[in-house]
């Protein structure tokens, strides 16, 4: 991809699988990666995966803390002066009917996959007006365009961050800031895994999952990457407000 050579990126969620990734392609552009997760221990896995000449800084910090989440910012800002780009990755549910959850657990599902995300935005956006440029990909999911069995309140959350992301990529866009969005779709995470259990129940409901979608397999996190470096890259300036669905074809929008 054009342009993504020492660009600063902070990657949150960078400790679970599709983060994992996400933050492994940045470094193969040649970005500066800070990969932020609440797990320090999970950080500190990556960092020593990615080796000791990787261009990676770990950041622990709990997205759903507005406070820790501007403190976190500016560290990058001292250490590096810039955020070039935000990859608003974390995510968590729990699979459950809507009938059989009660509000606290909306809350902590809200929390972490709405409240967060727009506490980076509040956080880092300034600093990109301040620099009249930035690009800002939003992590979604098929669940917040079609809907899903079992994530209500998850795909209220994501089709509430398709909406936001349009409305900030509008606001934004005479400073040169493009927001953009990507929707995986079932992917072969410790969070499906989680949702589905494991053994041969789980595997009957893998095999079906795989069935529905036309290529024919639950998708990997490599796969997911790709789509979210091309809308970071000087490829992608001239996109903004969009969103893309990366899920072998299971949705396709028009």
């Amino acid at each position: 991809m054009r342009g993504l050579q020492d660009k600063v990126v902070i990657i949150t969620g960078a400790g679970g699988g599709i983060g994992k990734a996400i933050c492994t392609r940045f470094l193969e552009e040649g970005a500066v990666v800070v990969a932020a997760d609440r797990d320090q221990s999970a950080l500190d896995a990556l960092v020593a995966a990615a080796g000791a000449d990787a261009t990676i800084s770990p950041l622990a910090f709990d997205i759903t803390d507005f406070s820790a989440v501007t403190r976190a910012v500016a560290t990058v800002i001292e250490k590096f002066g810039r955020v070039d780009v935000l990859v608003n990755n974390a995510g968590w549910d729990i699979a459950k009917p809507f009938l059989d959850t009660e509000p606290d657990l909306w809350d902590k599902i809200i929390s972490i996959n709405l409240k967060g995300p727009l506490n980076l935005h509040k956080a880092v956006l300034p600093h990109m007006v301040a620099a009249k440029g930035g690009k800002v990909i939003n992590i979604a999911s098929d669940a917040g365009r079609v809907g899903s069995s079992g994530e209500s309140v998850y795909a209220a959350c994501k089709g509430g961050m398709i909406a936001f992301s349009k409305t900030i990529a509008r606001e934004c866009a005479r400073d040169n800031i493009r927001v953009n969005v990507v929707c995986p779709g079932p992917t072969d995470t410790p969070l499906l895994r989680s949702f589905v259990g494991e053994g041969e129940y789980g595997q009957k409901i893998f095999d079906k999952l795989s069935k529905a979608i036309p290529l024919k397999r639950l998708g990997q996190p490599d796969d997911i990457p790709g789509m979210i470096a091309f809308f970071a890259s000087d490829d992608a300036n001239f996109i903004t407000g969009q969103v893309i669905s990366v899920s072998g074809g299971l949705t396709m929008h028009g």
